[in-house]
């Protein structure tokens, strides 16, 4: 097995989090490494009514606000799970991409991520997990999430 020297946490804030926390910080004290949280926003711009493609403005949301609003529940998220050291980043995108570009530029060595296990029509889409799976530049540890 091999050594790690940073973790990428990806969490979602469902509750499924609390599993890949729990789990991040495990790992972080067996091999004495750093952990970074990673939440992404993917904010698809509300759109008008018909065939209407423009943004309608009762529906506009402060993209600003809305990472905001991430950066604190992502602290509050770290303090809960005792990962305060962790570094912490929240990221504007879809997040199978975000979460690929951000352990390529940060020499992530295992991402820890949730998988809820689904089958049929789920699993021949994919999901954000099995895209992470497919192109990750390092380890990916994907817990299992029992939904109950």
């Amino acid at each position: 097995m091999s050594d790690y020297n940073h973790i990428l946490a990806a969490v979602d804030f469902s509750a499924a989090a609390e599993a890949i926390g729990a789990r991040a910080l495990d790992l972080s004290q067996r091999y004495a490494c750093r952990v970074t949280l990673v939440h992404a926003v993917d904010y698809l711009l509300p759109l008008g009514y018909a065939d209407d493609f423009t943004p309608s403005p009762v529906m506009m949301i402060d993209e600003n606000e809305l990472l905001e609003q991430s950066r604190r529940s992502l602290q509050t998220f770290a303090e809960k799970m005792g990962l305060e050291e962790a570094r912490q980043q929240v990221l504007a995108g879809a997040p199978r991409q975000e979460i690929i570009r951000y352990a390529r530029e940060h020499d992530v060595d295992l991402i820890v991520i949730g998988s809820h296990g689904r089958h049929g029509l789920d699993r021949l889409l994919g999901s954000t997990a099995r895209s992470i799976l497919n192109d990750a530049p390092c380890d990916v540890l994907a817990v299992r999430i029992r939904e109950e």
